[in-house]
């Protein structure tokens, strides 16, 4: 098979041996995959994979066709449209995945849009409900709204009945984001549009002080992205002031176990939104498997709104 390849923070489209399913696991032949920012660290060296998962080999989630089965495996039969998240080796032709990660695509979803919903909106509702714990009527907000976690979230929060606000640099942008459901303001003085619930960090530690003072009473942080910073100043008695929480997480390492619940979140909660077309999956660029090194490099270039996703049919 062919897969995207990291070799000493090079990057090459390269051939590997076909991998075969294990028990409980199945084999999905890959139609779409989507880019993280995980894929980008990884890529510098910075984020290896987790054991047990392709080192070389990058892609934290994928969409396609069940070829095969291992010894056990029930949940799916032989071409059903299958999607989930993965600890790596994503990006490739063929991925061998434990079933119980996996999940059905909605009929509506095109491979390239199904290769770009696990990661961001499992991220985003494990986030925003399981940690945060958003409540109908609450204000939630979301910096870096025009990303593939943000819209995603956006969209969530709104069906959930939270009244929410997204910061989004980029003008080009705002009229988009704003018609998923959020009131969109620049990054710049974003407390005054508080107080908040529920804000969702996938900036970093650079909104640190001004996420605790803009918390409502009884207010929650959760932290998902640090790409403008890991450190930052906490003022403990502000948070305390504001009886305030800050919860941080990844998925990528987390157990099968977690990752299983996580899949069964997004089938009760977000794929009946996806299948009747109350949520929507923003797609900024595609790629063919052949063109991986260029979308990369858009990735990295930023200013995109919604995801990139490699095709590995290569049309």
């Amino acid at each position: 098979m062919r897969a995207v390849t990291i070799k000493d923070g090079e990057l090459s489209v390269s051939e590997h041996p076909d991998p075969t399913p294990g028990a409980g696991e199945v084999l999905v032949r890959v139609r779409a995959a989507g880019l993280n920012g995980a894929d980008m660290m990884q890529r510098r060296g910075r984020y290896p994979a987790p054991p047990g998962a392709p080192q070389d080999i990058p892609g934290l989630e994928l969409a396609g066709e069940v070829l095969a089965r291992g010894p056990g495996a029930k949940r799916f039969k032989e071409g059903d449209r299958v999607m989930g998240i993965v600890s790596g080796g994503g990006q490739a032709e063929l991925a061998v995945v434990h079933e119980r990660i996996l999940m059905a695509v909605p009929e509506r979803l095109s491979w390239v849009q199904a290769g770009g919903t696990p990661e961001v909106f499992t991220t985003a509702h494990d986030a925003v409900f399981t940690q945060a714990g958003l409540q109908v009527g609450e204000c939630l907000l979301i910096h870096g709204g025009a990303g593939g976690v943000g819209t995603a979230a956006i969209q969530l929060g709104r069906a959930a009945g939270a009244r929410v606000t997204a910061t989004v640099r980029n003008p080009d942008h705002r009229d988009k984001v704003a018609q998923l459901g959020a009131q969109v303001i620049e990054p710049e003085g974003f407390g005054e549009h508080g107080p908040f619930d529920v804000i969702l960090e996938l900036v970093g530690a650079i909104n640190l002080a001004e996420n605790v003072s803009s918390l409502e009473i009884g207010g929650r942080i959760t932290v998902i992205g640090i790409g403008a910073g890991a450190k930052g100043e906490l003022n403990l008695g502000a948070l305390m002031a504001k009886r305030g929480a800050i919860h941080a997480s990844t998925l990528r390492a987390r157990p099968l176990e977690a990752k299983a619940l996580t899949a069964r979140a997004v089938e009760r909660s977000v794929l009946p939104l996806l299948a009747s077309g109350a949520a929507q999956v923003p797609v900024a660029h595609e790629f063919p498997l052949a063109a991986a090194e260029q979308a990369y490099d858009r990735f990295a270039a930023g200013g995109k709104l919604g995801k990139i996703v490699l095709r590995m049919d290569g049309r």
